[in-house]
């Protein structure tokens, strides 16, 4: 286990260190494989069959044919690779970025949101502002959804 850094306390934050580097390794070399139109003929065919050649996680697995472009980053994706397989999806780094958005926001809702300076930092600092937010009585009921 590594050692905790400052980042992991940012909410919706997934730098690519080396620890996600090596968690993703062949989830990432799958996406670029997408590179080659061969490989893309081959992954239409039968995407569980072409996905049975990296030995990636089950979690991995399940993200890509889910097409869960936050848990790929989660599970040790690096935007810039899982972007090739929303590329074969015929997808706009808009359509991607407001799935990696985690709240159900739209590709409008995104565009409207990068075009007004992006995400808000208030309630946005660290997991802890969070806990302490979701810890007073009159928002325990959000918490729970």
């Amino acid at each position: 286990m590594r050692e905790k850094r400052d980042y992991d306390d940012i909410p919706g934050t997934y730098v690519f260190d080396g620890q996600k580097s090596r968690q993703g390794y062949h989830l990432n070399m799958f996406c670029m494989s997408l590179n080659k139109a061969e490989n893309r003929d081959v992954f239409r065919e039968s995407e569980a069959d072409y996905l049975g050649k990296y030995p990636m996680t089950e979690a991995q697995r399940q993200a890509v044919l889910a097409r869960d472009w936050l848990g790929m980053l989660r599970l040790g994706g690096n935007i810039y690779y899982t972007f090739k397989l929303a590329i074969f999806d015929g997808l706009t780094m808009q359509d991607a970025g407001a799935g990696m958005s985690g709240n159900g926001m739209t590709v409008d809702d995104f565009r409207q949101m990068m075009l007004s300076g992006g995400r808000s930092i208030e309630g946005n600092r660290s997991k802890a502002e969070w806990a302490e937010y979701y810890a007073r009585p009159e928002n325990k009921d959000e918490a729970n959804g």
